[in-house]
């Protein structure tokens, strides 16, 4: 058994700062006013995972020089706050596209299912010193969640307006995992002792 070498300043630095925001999310994914409508309640829980991604990707650039997650993360907080403003807008709207009580039931009892194991796998990703590495393994099952939710959302009727967000989350979601699966493997391989 080997014994885990102590965290630098910075990565202390910032992996307090996502705790802290993967703290918030958990609350307020958890304590989202939910109603009758599986589109309202798929966008009042997918706003506060989308916010958490942006603050995420901010927390990195504070610390990163690695330019592709640079880039990665310029991404994140640009597709996904075009996303809350689109949800923000159809939100009201949505919510008059009402479902029954039994497949509200369902959605929640499978959205309840995935959002746990999201915060789980999140909060128990490999932390090290490589914060580069830190922020793709963290940042992995935040989108499969993503995935998970919109797909489950997907299985139900939902509004009109709400269904090219859920596809338009799918596909940037399963890029950015495919994104961050090869930096991964090019940091890790970089790692490799000769």
């Amino acid at each position: 058994m080997t014994k885990q070498e102590p965290m630098s300043i910075v990565t202390d630095k910032y992996l307090t700062c996502f705790n802290n925001i993967l703290d918030q999310m958990v609350q307020q994914m958890n304590g989202a006013k939910l109603t009758n409508s599986i589109s309202c309640n798929y966008i009042v829980q997918m706003i506060p995972h989308h916010k958490a991604a942006i603050e995420m990707s901010c927390n990195i650039l504070q610390y990163t020089t690695l330019i592709p997650l640079q880039e990665i993360a310029l991404s994140i907080i640009k597709e996904q706050t075009k996303s809350i403003e689109t949800m923000e807008a159809i939100r009201s709207r949505c919510q008059m596209f009402c479902n029954q009580q039994q497949k509200i039931e369902l959605f929640l009892c499978h959205c309840r299912q995935i959002t746990q194991t999201m915060f789980e796998d999140m909060r128990n990703a490999c932390s090290t010193n490589d914060i580069n590495a830190d922020f793709i393994r963290e940042m992995i099952p935040h989108h499969r969640g993503a995935i998970q939710m919109s797909r489950n959302a997907l299985q139900f009727p939902v509004c009109q307006e709400l269904k090219p967000v859920i596809q338009s989350i799918l596909v940037s979601q399963q890029n950015g995992i495919r994104e961050m699966e090869c930096l991964l493997k090019t940091i890790e391989n970089c790692h490799r002792p000769c």
